[in-house]
């Protein structure tokens, strides 16, 4: 029998995701806030659209989401538990606090439903070539039935140890990412003010030990200043907020990510809520 798949959120990363999962013969309905996106992908993908979470939830075997912010999830996930069934599994992909995810699991267990954030990386690029790193918290067995679901947009899906650890992963991903992010504006800007052929210089030095994804994916775009290939400054210090909020309540010590926080912030002022993340080369 085929399994019933509800997602909920057709963004920049869920509209693929979600088209993955019915062109892998899963029987997916889908919400979207704005009703016009959940049309536009049953015209492309097939399927069928639901009016609410709750609707799209109701009978589904697992149900993904993937919003905005804390806020936007506890909103959706409320309505989601309204509607599932008990044993259904409930997966997050959006990327949210480690409490927001506790607090659902709480919720999602009193309901007799199974829950695991899984938070991505990978970008649109990632979501729509079907290669997302999706680390994930939760119990092992509602992980091990959720695997294949997600394995249809996931090359890497790895389950990191409780509720709220696929989140705090995914802290760890951001905050690497941040500091990575301003080395290659420096060095682009540097080989610049230097004479240097920067796009010369990056295919030599990615060949050596300063490669990253980075500098492979976002090195040239960078150098020839286009900012319009997916993860936008606004939603990169949604996630830095999220990891320095994090860190003042572990202890950990976060100097650069809030050194580089406060850079796109720069970014944002300057009419860059929407370039991409490598547009903080334009800071210098």
């Amino acid at each position: 029998m085929t399994a019933k798949v509800a997602f909920l959120g057709l963004g920049v990363m869920g509209f693929p995701m979600a088209g993955h999962l019915k062109a892998r013969g899963y029987d997916v309905t889908v919400f979207n806030r704005t009703a016009a996106k959940s049309e536009a992908w049953v015209q492309k993908h097939g399927g069928q659209s639901a009016a609410t979470p709750a609707e799209a939830a109701r009978g589904a075997d697992f149900v993904a989401m993937c919003v905005g912010n804390d806020r936007d999830l506890a909103e959706v996930a409320a309505a989601a538990l309204d509607g599932m069934k008990k044993g259904a599994v409930l997966i997050d992909h959006t990327t949210a606090s480690a409490d927001a995810a506790r607090g659902i699991n709480e919720a999602a267990r009193e309901r007799g439903v199974d829950f695991i954030d899984a938070p991505v990386s990978g970008g649109q690029a990632g979501a729509e070539n079907g290669k997302l790193t999706i680390m994930c918290g939760g119990d092992a067995g509602p992980f091990e039935r959720a695997r294949p679901v997600m394995e249809c947009y996931g090359k890497a899906v790895t389950l990191m140890g409780a509720a709220g650890a696929g989140q705090l992963t995914k802290m760890v991903n951001q905050i690497c990412i941040a500091g990575l992010v301003q080395g290659l504006s420096e060095g682009v800007a540097f080989a610049e003010k230097a004479g240097l052929d920067p796009l010369l210089v990056l295919d030599v030095i990615s060949k050596g030990a300063a490669q990253s994804w980075q500098m492979e994916n976002r090195g040239k775009t960078m150098a020839a200043r286009k900012f319009d290939f997916g993860f936008a400054v606004d939603w990169m210090r949604k996630d830095l907020g999220i990891c320095l909020d994090e860190a003042r309540r572990n202890g950990a010590l976060l100097p650069v990510t809030a050194l580089v926080d406060q850079f796109y912030a720069d970014v944002q002022k300057a009419g860059g809520s929407r370039w991409d993340t490598s547009s903080l080369v334009t800071r210098l």
